[in-house]
């Protein structure tokens, strides 16, 4: 066993605090989510809380609870304490992740077909596909995010799934 210095262990308790210990999705304007969308909210959403790394700018400890949601075109972080008290709401402009999103819908759309008739080369092509439009959406989360939010690509992978689910209306 090695021992630790007190700095190390101060650093290590710093950081498993600047995470998210909660996040809801505002929903009031879905109809209805198909269950593979369902089961992808599910799951990034279980990911996320077992394993992420969320720092907003400013003098604040977490851990955080977020609450994301669309108005206006734009999507909005309202970060919270635990206790949720407010620490702000970041805002984004949805209009970068247009394209990404699109062609990530369309793909993932194939994917959902393919696996019932495909070949498993031909869905593994598709899916390699998506993951790399996923991977793209998740880098450019990361950038827009920049000054605002400090997440690790795995957490910018979740959160970017959630994104998606959200544009999804009815």
């Amino acid at each position: 066993m090695t021992e630790e210095s007190g700095e190390e262990a101060t650093d290590r308790a710093a950081v498993s605090t600047q995470r998210l210990t909660d996040i809801t999705l505002d929903d009031s304007a879905v109809i209805r989510r198909s269950p593979e969308v369902e089961h992808e909210r599910a799951v990034a959403i279980y990911d996320l809380l077992e394993e992420n790394a969320f720092v907003p700018v400013g003098d604040f400890s977490g851990p955080y609870h977020l609450h994301l949601s669309i108005s206006e075109n734009r999507l909005l972080w309202d970060i919270r304490t635990e206790a949720q008290e407010s620490l702000g709401i970041v805002t984004l402009p949805l209009t970068p992740f247009r394209k990404v999103v699109k062609d990530y819908f369309m793909v993932c759309e194939t994917y959902y077909e393919a696996i019932k008739t495909a070949s498993p080369a031909r869905i593994e092509a598709i899916d390699m596909g998506r993951r790399g439009l996923h991977n793209d959406g998740s880098e450019l989360l990361q950038e827009r995010l920049q000054g605002k939010i400090e997440i690790d690509f795995q957490t910018a992978r979740r959160l970017f799934t959630l994104i998606c689910v959200l544009q999804i209306r009815g």
